[in-house]
């Protein structure tokens, strides 16, 4: 990548993620191929070396994810890419991750039975592991967005020493577009905290005021003990001291918690007089847009509220909306997984309608329009 000028490429869904990962410092990849996600490991297997990266084409998921984990303890940088059979194989190390509080990006190209379009790994995005853990999910609805969103992904992970989740699916990771790819000097690279204390004084489970802690990787001349399915207390010793698993529990969900402004990534458009509010992200993001500016053509005002992080959700947004809409409409390519979280946070002031769509084909413009009309009337 040429460091003294912008490049302008018309790039795959898929390879604008492995761009936007090698921007952001990723160095080891580690992936088994899948479809529809296979194109960002052939990226990842062209271009890693080039820039003195690493990547190993593993024999399953489960050991994408153990070798993942491990390179990042190590120091590097580290993610992995699949879609949702092997999304499945990853959860107990993705709470792993969570518990240990290693960083790792896992980006998720989701597909239907017939490797066609879904959006069917939201709620697995956030629940998938056992147990409370953190998580950040965020999901791309352009391919100019996986470019930045990879990035992104990357840099919450360093920051909060979290696994973080990029949500794709096929239609997004499979499209064409034009990506304009800034001079690498003027992005932002975010790397984990390293400890500022002398090696006997270093405690792996002790935060900073931010609630994460610094992070000694191995080799650095510390003792590491921090990496384990275990509760630790402060020091990273196991230890089954209800209040060390307390508090633990709870640090780890309130350093996402306490980060929220920065974490929570959503845009409105025409939501301030809207009536009818379209409640989108991914690949039905585009369609929503064009629905409402159909619907406002026909004298029906209509907003879009678009979440770019699904993971934590979005509330304060809907329950503001909830206030002074009539109703919300919710467009997924699944039998209705995000749709209860917007009913959730609505608390039943207004109706929630859905549109799912389970058949391999986009939601249309045209499929929202008909229920904005309907909910109009």
């Amino acid at each position: 990548m040429n460091k003294k000028k912008s490049n302008r490429l018309f790039m795959l869904g898929n390879e604008a993620c492995g761009a936007g990962a090698i921007a952001a410092g990723v160095r080891f990849f580690a992936g088994y191929p899948i479809t529809p996600s296979t194109e960002i490991a052939e990226y990842m297997a062209r271009e890693l070396p080039k820039v003195g990266g690493i990547f190993i084409q593993m024999e399953d998921e489960l050991a994408s994810m153990g070798a993942l984990l491990g390179a990042s303890a190590a120091g590097a940088k580290a993610m992995t890419a699949t879609s949702g059979p092997g999304f499945t194989l990853m959860q107990e190390f993705i709470r792993y991750a969570g518990l240990s509080e290693i960083p790792c990006v896992i980006v998720d190209v989701m597909r239907g039975g017939m490797i066609q379009p879904a959006q069917g790994d939201v709620m697995q995005s956030r629940w998938g592991p056992y147990g409370n853990h953190p998580i950040i999910v965020l999901s791309a609805s352009t391919v100019p967005e996986m470019f930045f969103l990879t990035m992104k992904a990357v840099n919450f992970s360093e920051k909060f020493r979290v696994p973080v989740i990029l949500l794709s699916d096929e239609s997004i990771g499979h499209l064409r577009e034009t990506v304009e790819i800034p001079d690498v000097e003027s992005l932002e690279i975010i790397n984990r905290k390293k400890p500022e204390v002398p090696p006997e004084d270093f405690e792996p489970m002790s935060p900073g005021e931010d609630l994460v802690p610094a992070m000694a990787c191995i080799g650095e001349g510390y003792r590491v003990k921090g990496y384990s399915g275990l509760v630790r207390n402060k020091k990273g010793n196991p230890t089954s001291d209800p209040e060390a698993k307390d508090y633990l529990t709870r640090r780890l969900q309130n350093k996402i918690d306490y980060h929220l402004p920065e974490i929570q990534l959503s845009q409105e458009r025409d939501t301030e007089d809207a009536d009818v509010v379209i409640f989108s992200h991914g690949s039905v993001v585009r369609p929503a847009h064009r629905a409402s500016t159909l619907a406002r053509q026909k004298g029906i005002k209509t907003g879009v509220l678009k979440a770019t992080t699904i993971w934590p959700f979005p509330r304060e947004d809907i329950e503001r909306l909830s206030k002074r809409v009539k109703a919300i409409i919710v467009p997924e390519l699944n039998l209705g997984q995000i749709i209860g979280e917007v009913e959730r946070w609505t608390k039943g002031r207004i109706p929630v309608i859905g549109i799912q769509k389970v058949d391999g084909n986009l939601i249309t413009a045209e499929d929202i329009l008909a229920k904005v009309e309907e909910v109009a009337k």
